[in-house]
C-alpha cells in the first residue's frame, strides 16, 4: 500500500510549493487528493470573503487558543505578503489539481478548533514565558537562517522541530504529534478496504518525516489500527 502514496511536504508561505503539488497530482494521477486541513479550514481557504476570526470563536476554543489562532494567521499573512503567496495556497491548488486529474478530495486532519482547545488547555507557564521572550527576541531567527519563500531543507525543518520539541514540549504534543497521529488514521481509513488507492498526500513540511514514520508502522501487515 505505501507504494500507492506520494506524501508532498510544502511551506504554506512558499510559491514553490503550489507548483510541487500540482506537478504530483497531475503526474501521479491519484484515487484521493488528502489535505491537511479539517471542513472549516477548508470552506475558509476557498471562501477567503467569508472566512474571519471573530471574539465569538472564545467560547469555543478558549481565549489562549484564540489568541494563538489569531497570531498564527497574522504571521503567515505578514510572511505572505512578503513572498506574494497567500497563506495556504497550495492546498487550494492541491484541491483544483485534484478536480482536473478526477480525484476525490479528503481532508484529514483534526479539526481545528479541538486543535487550538487543547493547545490552551495544555500550553504551560513556563512555555508561555518562553513564547513571549521568543516572539521579543526573535529566537528562532539567531540560529536558524532559510528562505521564508522557499520550502526548508530536511535540516532546517529537524532542527526548527528540535527546537519547538525542547522549548515548548506541549505546543509540540498539540500541534504536531497528535495531529500525525490524527492524519495518519485518516489516512489508513482511506486505504481500508481499497488497498490499492493511489493517494496523495498535501502537509505542511513539520509533518511529513512523522507522517511517513508512522504510515509504516500502521500499514505493515497484520497491523490493525484504530
Amino acid at each position: 500500500m505505501l507504494e500507492n502514496i506520494r506524501i508532498v511536504g510544502t511551506s504554506h508561505v512558499a510559491p514553490e510549493s503550489s507548483v510541487k503539488v500540482e506537478k504530483v497530482i497531475k503526474d501521479f494521477k491519484p484515487d484521493v487528493v488528502a489535505v491537511e486541513l479539517d471542513k472549516q479550514r477548508l470552506f475558509a481557504l476557498l471562501h477567503p470573503e467569508k472566512a474571519g476570526v471573530s471574539f465569538r470563536d472564545i467560547k469555543r476554543v478558549g481565549f489562549k487558543g484564540w489568541l494563538f489562532g489569531v497570531l498564527g494567521a497574522w504571521i503567515e499573512k505578514k510572511i505572505g505578503k512578503r513572498v506574494g503567496v497567500f497563506p495556504g495556497d497550495e492546498m487550494v491548488k492541491a484541491v483544483k489539481a485534484a478536480r482536473d486529474v478526477g480525484a476525490r478530495v479528503a481532508v484529514i486532519d483534526r479539526p481545528v478548533q479541538v486543535t487550538l482547545k487543547r493547545f490552551g488547555r495544555f500550553l504551560s507557564w513556563k512555555e508561555k514565558g518562553r513564547f513571549v521572550v521568543d516572539f521579543f527576541k526573535g529566537l528562532f531567527g539567531k540560529g536558524i537562517r532559510f528562505d521564508v519563500s522557499k520550502v526548508p531543507s530536511d535540516k532546517v525543518v529537524r532542527e526548527l522541530i528540535g527546537i519547538v520539541k525542547s522549548r515548548y514540549p506541549n505546543v509540540y504534543r498539540v500541534l504536531i504529534e497528535e495531529r500525525n497521529v490524527f492524519m495518519a488514521k485518516q489516512i489508513v481509513k482511506l486505504l481500508r478496504g481499497s488497498p490499492d488507492l493511489r493517494v496523495v498526500v498535501v502537509v505542511g513540511i513539520g509533518h511529513e518525516a512523522g507522517l511517513r514514520r508512522l504510515l509504516k508502522r500502521y500499514l505493515k501487515p497484520g497491523v490493525f489500527v484504530v
